[in-house]
């Protein structure tokens, strides 16, 4: 497969200017989920079985701290005015592309992702409706080059290879799709047998990334995971075998009844088995599942976030003893091994979002402007089948991102990097205010950089290794700050004040 992958960029698709023909009437647009510990897709979902993760707070700081921070992004009104056009800018005719893959052997008791229980898939059917999405969205963003390429669920290590190999053609003959570009797998142990691995990996899988979750057998009990911890050795050690270096496992905290030295055993254990790339992440209950049910009726002990918080502690400094460079707030690589699609992500790329459900942020074009637009897909695959069928693309709701909304994006998702936001990165999105505009004549924020937590130089502006882990507070202060400097140039600029 990636023999065929065109190595020259494809001829300038024909804009497509005619109407989406969107269904009405769906639920709004997704929220921005730029708190806690991020995964591949933060914005498409969290990763298939994979729970979300939270940075830590500041002693003092209520423990709600980081929902408050999300909220207060999510719920104040926009004063930028969503449809001024933006600049393009150099980086739109690039994006990644995340195909989801909504089916699971069964539901985890954690899991309250966009998945379905897999009786009787028409995979034909799936597949060609995710090459029509892929084709369909490509067209429309007027996309060139595609950097990564990421398939998630869901359980997409249950798909064919024939599917991903399908999708990546399609992908190939849209638009470049250069032979070295990350192609990532999830998967699960129990349904990625060597031979299976291999098979991907003939489609044009490059990388894979497992979800382990854990070492301990009784743990993964509690989960519902369908695989036991010698389960997910064998797959690791059968995946390093096929993709080595290029192999990245999942390791829970904070679950119920955990304690913080068991816990840092599977830590060393699972150092003695991986490759170069390790994320950790916290267990976030979620409403409706069967561990929050488990948890609210007394069956298990509510998770310890004093436990958690020590675990993460603990865990990153025996990671960067191993070699590993926390380049985020919840993943880990050593020998360079850092996901060039999570990048995209946390460095506010563009991304399409194909599959059910699937969320994407990109510039449609034809339209004569430069708006960014946050996109996400109809979420039940049937209902989703049926749209694509019709139009192209089955898209839930797609909504303009005003300016300010994008500079917030930026701020909260780049410093969950170790590099931050360089000064260079912030003009690409705002060339008028810049970061010391912003941030170096607030006492608040001089603060925080008195107490090491936060640094403004000339690279720019970034967490220190004590300020990543308690990223949720600091954006407390940060993100108002920045609403305050929009607002303040906004109103100078208004003939008559």
């Amino acid at each position: 497969m990636p023999g065929r992958w065109r190595r020259t960029p494809a001829a300038p698709s024909r804009a497509v200017t005619q109407p989406l023909f969107l269904p009405q009437g769906r639920p709004t647009n997704p929220t921005l989920r730029t708190l806690g510990a991020s995964r591949a897709r933060i914005f498409p979902r969290a990763p298939g079985c994979r729970p979300s993760v939270r940075a830590m707070v500041l002693p003092g700081v209520r423990a709600g701290a980081g929902a408050a921070a999300t909220k207060m992004v999510q719920m104040r009104c926009r004063v930028d005015g969503s449809e001024r056009s933006q600049s393009p800018g150099p980086g739109t005719q690039r994006a990644a592309v995340y195909v989801h893959w909504p089916y699971c052997e069964k539901r985890c008791s954690y899991c309250k992702f966009n998945k379905y229980i897999s009786r009787g898939v028409e995979e034909a059917a799936m597949r060609s409706c995710l090459v029509t999405e892929v084709q369909t969205l490509l067209q429309l963003s007027g996309v060139r080059r595609v950097e990564s390429v990421f398939f998630g669920g869901g359980t997409p290590s249950l798909a064919s290879p024939h599917t991903v190999a399908a999708v990546l053609e399609a992908v190939a003959q849209a638009t470049y799709l250069p032979t070295h570009s990350e192609v990532t797998l999830e998967a699960n142990p129990t349904s990625a047998p060597g031979s299976r691995l291999a098979a991907f990996r003939a489609a044009g899988v490059n990388r894979l990334s497992i979800g382990l979750q854990s070492l301990d057998d009784t743990e993964l009990h509690m989960l519902e995971r369908t695989h036991s911890a010698s389960d997910a050795l064998q797959t690791l050690a059968e995946a390093r075998s096929l993709f080595p270096g290029r192999v990245s496992v999942d390791l829970m905290l904070g679950l119920p009844t955990q304690q913080v030295g068991p816990w840092l055993g599977q830590l060393q254990e699972l150092l003695c088995h991986c490759d170069d790339h390790i994320s950790l992440y916290q267990l976030s209950l979620e409403r409706g599942t069967a561990l929050f049910a488990q948890v609210q009726q007394g069956t298990l002990p509510a998770p310890d976030p004093e436990l958690a918080a020590e675990m993460y502690q603990e865990g990153r400094a025996i990671l960067r003893e191993a070699g590993f460079r926390q380049y985020e707030v919840s993943n880990f690589a050593r020998n360079g091994a850092l996901s060039t699609h999570n990048w995209t992500y946390w460095q506010c790329g563009q991304y399409l979002g194909i599959g059910p459900g699937a969320h994407g942020r990109f510039m449609p074009q034809g339209a004569g402007r430069y708006i960014r637009e946050a996109w996400i897909q109809t979420l039940e695959p049937n209902n989703w089948m049926k749209e694509v069928m019709l139009f192209g693309h089955g898209t839930r709701k797609h909504t303009p991102l005003g300016e300010l909304e994008l500079l917030e994006e930026v701020l909260a998702m780049g410093l969950r990097t170790d590099v931050g936001i360089t000064h260079q990165h912030w003009q690409q999105f705002e060339p008028q205010l810049t970061l010391w505009d912003v941030f170096g004549a607030s006492k608040e924020v001089d603060m925080l950089l008195e107490q090491g937590l936060l640094l403004l130089d000339h690279r720019g502006l970034r967490c220190s290794w004590e300020g990543l882990a308690v990223l949720d507070s600091l954006l407390l202060t940060l993100l108002p700050r920045l609403q305050e400097a929009w607002q303040q140039r906004t109103s100078s600029s208004v003939p008559g004040r």
